[in-house]
């Protein structure tokens, strides 16, 4: 008996609604990159894209533990000398709370084409309202 092999096109994807309110960050894009990448699926493959879609709802709403609130800070560098930006997460929670969500997400998938696709797959939004109703996503709990 030879170990199981999901093709590209068995993959059926589904559809998943996680909301972040009152919520730890980290736990949640822990959860939120696993259902990405596929890693629940009892068929996962990890040279194949098995993920769902996940959509995030209330991002503005996630909370951090100890004093991260104050102490946490989000940096990116544009690639010139001097160059590095340091953004707090208070700060970010008042500007753009799904980058938030997205940054962490981002840095629990791996960095390679399967990575990059499984992040265009992630919907988050700061309020209730989500463009997915269409689609009729599956709440999940954890």
């Amino acid at each position: 008996m030879s170990t199981f092999m999901a093709k590209p096109a068995e993959i059926q994807r589904k559809w998943y609604i996680i909301d972040a309110a009152d919520r730890p960050l980290g736990r949640t894009a822990a959860k939120v990159a696993d259902i990405l990448r596929g890693k629940l699926k009892p068929e996962f493959t990890p040279h194949v894209d098995c993920g769902d879609h996940v959509v995030v709802i209330n991002a503005d709403k996630a909370v951090l533990t100890g004093k991260k609130l104050e102490k946490k800070y989000y940096r990116r560098h544009t690639g010139f000398i001097g160059g590095l930006k340091e953004v707090k997460y208070s700060s970010l929670m008042k500007t753009r709370p799904e980058l938030a969500m997205e940054q962490p997400v981002k840095g629990m998938v791996p960095d390679t084409t399967i990575g990059r696709k499984a992040l265009t797959r992630l919907h988050v939004y700061s309020g209730t309202e989500y463009a997915q109703v269409a689609q009729k996503p599956e709440k999940l709990e954890f």
